[in-house]
């Protein structure tokens, strides 16, 4: 592999100069280091999930300006893997960052346990960690004893609101089905079950409960064969806005749009621009361009030993087309 082929795998830097491709360094134990010595304004790395969704895309863009803003404050690494399932990759960056001698991570983890411990060799180590988006499994950060505040919405009071709005517009004992993400990932439990309370306190059937896996296309296949499967469904609920537009696909395929109705979660430009055409019912904002910045000015204080690691609750907004006209 040559350098600029190797200096690609670690993804941007993002500081006073601008933006520039950072150099390979070697790579690190799981020996417990001892504190860090910061010297110079501290370097926070932004790991995140798939940087071909939208919603993450728009989490760096939000991380970059703010970056820009505060030159003087912190340097900006991003980073993201390609495939949202791609947990052991999502490890490999964290390895990275711990070798780059970073010294925060914030991070969408990709799995709710699996992260935990390559983030225990990055706490070990004398990096400040912060949670973002997907919480992490407590139990398992118990084990590790490991304390790790999470910055991001309450998923399942989103969901809720979301499912709420959805549900009001159908009858008593009509059927519905629920697409989830990553089965493992706590945000996806928390908005299925969000949407759960919704469907049960209206008294709706749920015939199917299947994972989209968070991708369009595979949600795609999966509402096509629940279309199939249950011809009188009246409505997807979408744990995200990418496998909404999946469902979205697989019912004007179907010859139902406009009967079978659709929410999502996350609030991408595709959905809303959905939402406006009378595609999609209703989305939520957990207003991504600022989820990582949330992160990132946590990571700082915990930095300058401002505030303990607790756990800081953000945002998230029921969007309809109401709210986008």
């Amino acid at each position: 592999m040559d350098l600029l082929t190797r200096r690609k795998t670690l993804g941007w830097a993002v500081g006073a100069s601008g933006l520039s491709l950072l150099s390979l360094l070697p790579g690190c134990g799981s020996k417990t280091k001892p504190p860090k010595v910061r010297t110079g304004i501290p370097r926070i790395a932004l790991v995140m999930k798939s940087l071909a969704n939208e919603f993450f895309s728009t989490m760096a863009d939000g991380a970059k300006k703010h970056q820009a803003a505060n030159p003087t404050k912190y340097e900006l690494i991003i980073n993201g893997i390609q495939d949202e399932r791609d947990i052991t990759r999502q490890s490999n960056l964290v390895a990275e960052m711990v070798a780059q001698d970073v010294d925060a991570i914030v991070i969408a983890p990709a799995d709710s346990k699996a992260l935990a411990t390559p983030l225990k060799r990055a706490s070990d180590a004398g990096i400040k960690i912060v949670n973002i988006d997907n919480k992490l499994d407590i139990e398992v950060l118990d084990k590790l004893k490991l304390k790790i505040p999470f910055v991001g919405p309450d998923n399942l009071a989103g969901a809720r609101k979301v499912g709420e709005f959805l549900a009001a517009k159908l009858p008593a004992g009509a059927e519905v089905a629920i697409l989830e993400g990553v089965v493992t990932s706590f945000n996806s439990q928390q908005r299925r079950d969000g949407f759960g309370k919704a469907i049960f306190a209206s008294r709706l059937k749920v015939v199917a409960k299947q994972s989209g896996q968070w991708e369009t296309a595979i949600a795609n296949q999966v509402a096509a064969s629940i279309l199939t499967a249950n011809p009188d469904l009246k409505a997807f609920f979408c744990c995200n806005d990418n496998m909404a537009l999946g469902a979205l696909a697989a019912v004007k395929a179907a010859g139902k749009a406009g009967k079978v109705q659709i929410v999502g979660f996350d609030n991408i430009s595709a959905v809303q621009a959905a939402i406006k055409a009378g595609d999609i019912l209703a989305t939520a904002d957990q207003h991504g361009d600022q989820l990582a910045v949330f992160g990132i000015e946590t990571a700082l204080a915990l930095l300058e030993d401002k505030i303990g690691e607790s756990d800081k609750e953000t945002p998230v907004d029921l969007i309809t087309i109401g709210k986008l006209k």
